[in-house]
């Protein structure tokens, strides 16, 4: 099972309202348990939570139950936001905006010693490597789906991204 087939059983999951899944492979077995809210953390630290519980062997995945739970808390402060950054908005809808296809940690080199993939500034074509990003101890080249120019570069080397998270603003003309 890849990584991506993963995260999309666990958005799933996560809108579908299931309790519990198992899948079982000749070389692996995974399930994901869906708590109620007002339950007890898994690790017994007193905090309410509700997330799904994925117990597995990869730790890279295991990492993403925290997301849930952290992901309503950003939208009330949004909220505010449009109001506040509608000039900059109409001149933004002309970008293209590239995500991040897994989780996993950003890199803008290909190695610490290595200058950066791309620059503010830098023009990109179709195919061209933007960054790294290391999931499960894999190194995946994250290429553009468009040719233009970085006008922005929106997550810090070295940081942990997430699924579908904006990694770079493309300017396509």
């Amino acid at each position: 099972m890849t990584i991506s087939e993963i995260q999309d059983l666990i958005k799933f999951i996560a809108k579908a309202g299931v309790t519990e899944v198992e899948i079982e492979k000749k070389d692996f077995k995974i399930t994901i348990k869906s708590e109620l809210p007002k339950r007890r953390g898994a690790q017994g630290k007193g905090e309410d939570v509700m997330m799904p519980h994925i117990p597995m062997q990869m730790p890279q995945v295991a990492m993403m139950p925290p997301q849930p739970a952290a992901a309503p808390a950003p939208a009330p402060a949004a909220a505010p936001a449009p109001a506040a950054a509608a000039p900059k908005d109409e001149k933004e809808n002309n970008y293209v905006t590239v995500k991040s296809p897994m989780i996993g940690t950003f890199y803008r080199k290909p190695s610490p010693d290595k200058p950066s993939f791309v620059e503010v500034g830098s023009t990109v074509s179709s195919g061209s490597v933007l960054c790294v990003i290391e999931a499960m101890k894999l190194f995946n080249e994250i290429e553009s789906e468009v040719s233009g120019k970085i006008v922005k570069v929106l997550v810090d080397d070295n940081t942990p991204v997430e699924y579908d998270q904006p990694l770079f603003l493309v300017d396509p003309s």
